[in-house]
């Protein structure tokens, strides 16, 4: 933790948007949808870390997470594609982290102070961000202090700069951060297509991209995996609510068709980031995004 100095405890207040009704926590009402066993019976939770105070171009995705929740009440619970339904999953939404303005690293420490509670409450996490910086703090509580942990990174960017205009905390830089912990050999990079020439000479001299996703299963095997989501993989074409739109991206089949490479692995938590939904005033991106988080779901529970 040296290397971050997130924590900053003084004076933090992460009400967890939650109501009790005897022995029993219930989620908030405007849950994502079905995501509403008690949290004292849940196995994963979710909850929105709504921050985008690095983002270098459109700002927006704090508003993601209400917006995704909004959208989920157009989606069936049931994935025909899995024949599995969400209403046979535990798993509590717990609203938003309630954070302040301004620090950064008071934020990130909100954050990481929210996920860590769940994690010692024996839950699994997944965020919804917010800009990608969120992924840090998520990371650090969900599978940072364990062994041997491993990050699966889906992007448009590589996200591995040192330093953005000089600060080291950026969503230009979470995955950079997270190798200085784990070790660049333990990250594993699908659909980059954007970055410096000093990251992509990053990815070349520590092989983040070689490893085919067929093979992560017998690679990991058992060992702690964090999974992070930027949404902007997806083409613009498919997905223009984000704040740096990439052309080239993937489809949206072709994203929730990675997800059966993560399936049975140890997967200790993740996150779904950088959706900001009023770049798209159709609202289609919302949508897609909330299937997006259905789909991970039901993949990974």
């Amino acid at each position: 933790m040296e290397v971050f100095q997130l924590r900053y405890n003084e004076g933090l207040f992460c009400t967890p948007h939650l109501r009790q009704r005897g022995a029993l926590i219930y989620p908030v009402s405007n849950c994502f949808i079905a995501c509403d066993t008690p949290y004292n019976e849940a196995e994963w939770v979710i909850f929105g870390a709504p921050y985008d105070g690095t983002s270098s171009y459109r700002p927006g995705s704090r508003f993601a997470p209400d917006s995704i929740r909004a959208a989920s009440y157009g989606l069936e619970t049931y994935s025909p594609a899995q024949d599995k339904d969400l209403e046979d999953v535990r798993i509590c939404d717990c609203g938003d982290v309630e954070l302040s303005f301004g620090d950064k690293k008071r934020i990130l420490a909100a954050i990481e102070e929210k996920a860590a509670g769940f994690v010692q409450d024996g839950k699994k996490v997944i965020g919804v961000g917010g800009e990608h910086l969120v992924t840090l703090p998520l990371f650090m509580a969900s599978a940072g202090k364990l062994e041997n942990p491993a990050l699966i990174h889906l992007d448009a960017h590589a996200d591995l700069r040192d330093d953005y205009m000089g600060e080291k905390l950026s969503h230009a830089t979470v995955v950079r951060r997270i190798a200085d912990v784990i070790g660049a050999e333990n990250v594993f990079q699908y659909g980059i297509r954007s970055g410096t020439a000093e990251e992509f000479a990053y990815i070349r001299s520590n092989s983040t991209m070689k490893t085919p996703p067929e093979k992560l299963k017998s690679i990991l095997k058992d060992r702690p995996v964090y999974f992070t989501l930027d949404l902007d993989v997806l083409d613009p074409a498919f997905f223009p609510g984000t704040g740096t739109p990439e052309p080239g991206g993937w489809s949206f089949s072709e994203l929730v068709g990675f997800f059966q490479f993560i399936s049975g692995l140890n997967v200790v938590g993740c996150d779904v980031v950088e959706l900001s939904p009023h770049y798209d005033h159709s609202g289609v991106s919302s949508i897609t995004a909330s299937k997006v988080l259905r789909e991970l779901i039901l993949k990974v529970f």
